[in-house]
């Protein structure tokens, strides 16, 4: 009987794989496992070891037995578009559900209640949709013949990437029918998070298997500026074979990057989780059919793709954990002999990790805040209306909202959230330990940036591979494959490129919603005659180029004085290009106006007095906040900003003087646009005052 289940299993294999694939031990222990033991399996396997095909093979043989369709819980749409190609070859129906297709939900919620799909892929996101929850999941529970979790380190708060959404598995694990064989996959789990999950899944078969990937040459290179960065892959990517991902460690520096080296001629294209679904289909394809050389990336791109012969991962900018680096790194060379991996870390890294590690779990009077508001309430609140009652932004707000609910203390409803009434209680202690497992592995990742021991080992013992030996390959083993050498072309190119200034400031049209409950008389459009004029600034905080610079101004621990000569000229460059350029201002402006800054107010001053004098415009004075700050507003969101400015700026009696006799509009100055509601507020004020219209002008843009 057995014999039979593995030639058949075998047989299913080559259809997805080709005439020469074969089933590895661990897989055909899996497999069976599954089909004919009914068992929780956690396969903790290396990229490219197979784990899908593991998932496929089952649900066909499960099929066959006349057992329901697979769910496979998937991150992302990349994994799902790459899974529903190769189950097709199989002859395994695949359908899926996300964000991405709400028009497709309605005829694949008919296709599974008719027994036509085999498989079903779906989000995490997907189990707390009140819709999908409430009307879809109970029956796909009670049918179900294969639960599938990949990328299973997501389910652990512990791993690098958890994500609040998978731990909703838990109830769906609850009302699965008993005896249904479930799969949990990963690449990416040391020995804690291994444990966490198999604990998680309840009386698991752990395969563990050895990490190392022998097509992997890792290495690292030390290059002085992000120019330097640019210039090298200028001078390299053709040099290395076949096509591969360029990972950033933001959507701006993928964006820069792509430009620059569309301009030097390569075939790139930007993959960013704020593009169009369809052009990051595009993208992908034509990686896919090798047309283009890379694709440059955020962590949007981070699992699932698949592309087997991926030639190499190059990183501008370490990733703040080495297994982080190590998944993204495993999708290369998983079907050919060798592949490059250079990581090309900058002095930027520690400051990104930083912003990404503020938007952990929030404070205990936070939440607390937040569980009082929906008792309050009586009825759901969305996660606008709490806005204007805690002081978090959104994505925090909204990351703290996911946990709550599958702690169980709020729930998600149509509407938006409630308050369960369950007892609850913060966890101070788990939630400083995992702040420290999270610095830990920054310090870690900065160890293999400037290790001289085998790279690969490193990253093994990081994920608890018992295996983990030198593997002869990586630039400590067997040297360089690369030298850091650019030559002065393609440096000039790259300092050119980046060293050009000026960002558009995009006025804001809509307030936020709710802030007439806090008292505020604000709501809906902002109307044309109290709306700023689109405006500029140098540049973005998170630029490639102007970024660093600019960061030594504005960041909090940076000193107050007057802006350096060299950013006074590029404001004025920026102006020249403004007032000359594609887009250019509508008016010359009549006039400027600083905002009187308490943390920098050299800063805004001196730039403020340089553009009058060089504009020969007159400085027509500073608005000034009134009373004392109502809470961190640079640190609040929307909402909480606008209740903390409202009707706390003061325009001197010649600035509201002057207003009335300029027949142009007045140039705003400050030092930093981060959610723009400063900017936006004050420029009303002046409007109300007799403005005719307010450009605003700032160094730094926020992002």
């Amino acid at each position: 009987m057995t014999a039979d289940i593995r030639d058949r299993a075998e047989a299913i294999l080559r259809k997805l794989a080709g005439e020469r694939a074969t089933l590895r031990p661990d897989q055909w222990t899996a497999i069976e496992a599954l089909v004919t033991g009914s068992r929780r399996v956690l396969c903790v396997q290396r990229t490219g070891w197979g784990k899908s095909a593991v998932y496929f093979v089952a649900t066909a043989l499960l099929r066959e037995r006349g057992h329901g369709p697979t769910v496979i819980v998937s991150p992302l749409l990349a994994l799902m578009r790459n899974q529903v190609d190769a189950a097709a070859r199989a002859g395994i129906h695949a359908r899926t559900i996300n964000s991405a297709n709400l028009e497709e939900w309605e005829q694949i919620t008919a296709e599974i209640q008719a027994g036509q799909v085999d498989v079903l892929l779906i989000s995490p996101e997907r189990l707390n949709n009140p819709d999908f929850r409430d009307s879809v999941l109970p029956k796909l529970a009670a049918t179900t013949g294969l639960l599938v979790v990949d990328e299973a380190h997501c389910v652990s708060d512990w791993g690098h990437d958890f994500r609040p959404d998978y731990r909703r598995l838990r109830t769906m694990l609850a009302e699965l029918p008993e005896a249904t064989p479930v799969l949990a996959t990963t690449a990416t789990a040391n020995e804690r998070v291994t444990a966490d999950v198999a604990e998680q899944l309840g009386d698991a078969l752990v395969l563990r298997g050895p990490l190392d990937r022998e097509s992997l040459r890792l290495g690292v290179l030390r290059l002085p500026t992000p120019a330097h960065r640019l210039a090298w892959l200028a001078d390299h990517l053709d040099r290395i074979p076949g096509s591969g991902i360029i990972y950033t460690l933001t959507v701006a520096a993928a964006q820069e990057t792509a430009q620059f080296l569309s301009s030097r001629g390569y075939a790139v294209a930007a993959y960013t989780g704020q593009a169009e679904d369809a052009d990051r289909r595009v993208a992908e394809q034509e990686l896919l059919d090798n047309k283009l050389k890379a694709l440059v990336a955020t962590s949007a791109l981070g699992m699932g793709f698949d592309k087997p012969d991926l030639g190499f991962v190059v990183h501008l900018g370490a990733p703040s954990s080495p297994i982080a680096y190590y998944q993204q790194v495993g999708r290369a060379g998983r079907s050919v002999a060798a592949a490059d991996v250079m990581l090309l870390p900058g002095s930027e890294d520690a400051a990104i990790w930083r912003y990404f590690a503020s938007l952990a779990f929030p404070p205990q009077e936070q939440v607390l805040r937040v569980l009082s508001a929906l008792e309050q309430a009586g009825r759901p609140l969305s996660t606008q209306a709490l806005e204007v009652q805690v002081d978090l932004r959104r994505a925090r707000l909204e990351l703290m909202l996911k946990v709550l609910d599958v702690d169980g203390a709020v729930r998600r409803v149509r509407g938006g959230w409630v308050a369960t009434g369950a007892p609850w209680r913060y966890d101070t202690e788990r939630y400083q330990r995992i702040a420290r497992a999270r610095e830990a592995e920054q310090q870690s990742m900065r160890e293999y940036a400037d290790s001289t021991a085998c790279r690969m080992e490193f990253l093994r013992r990081t994920l608890d591979d018992p295996g983990a030996a030198p593997c002869g390959r990586c630039d400590n083993c067997a040297g360089p494959a690369y030298d850091a050498q650019v030559s002065g072309p393609a440096l000039d190119a790259a300092r050119a490129f980046l060293g050009r200034p000026g960002v558009v400031i995009e006025p804001r049209k809509m307030w936020p919603t709710g802030l007439a409950a806090v008292g505020v008389p604000l709501t809906g459009k902002i109307a044309a005659e109290e709306q700023m004029w689109p405006g500029r600034a140098v540049g973005r905080l998170s630029d490639l180029g102007w970024g660093g610079r600019l960061r030594s101004l504005v960041d909090e621990a940076a000193a107050d004085g007057p802006a350096p000569d060299d950013v006074l000229a590029v404001v004025v460059e920026v102006l020249k290009e403004w007032a000359r350029g594609d887009d250019p201002w509508p008016q010359r402006p009549a006039g400027v106006v600083a905002i009187g800054s308490r943390r920098r107010p050299r800063l805004v001053a001196s730039v403020a007095e340089h553009v009058a004098r060089v504009g020969r415009l007159p400085l027509l004075g500073e608005v000034r906040s009134i009373g004392e700050p109502r809470l961190q507003a640079n640190r609040a969101n929307s909402a909480q900003r606008v209740r903390a400015r409202y009707g706390t700026f003061d325009l001197p009696p010649e600035v509201g003087t002057a207003l009335g006799g300029r027949s142009g509009p007045v140039l705003l100055v400050d030092d930093l646009v981060d959610s723009g509601w400063t900017m936006a507020l004050v420029a009303r004020e002046l409007l109300l005052a007799g403005a005719p219209g307010v450009l605003p002008l700032s160094l730094a843009l926020a992002g």
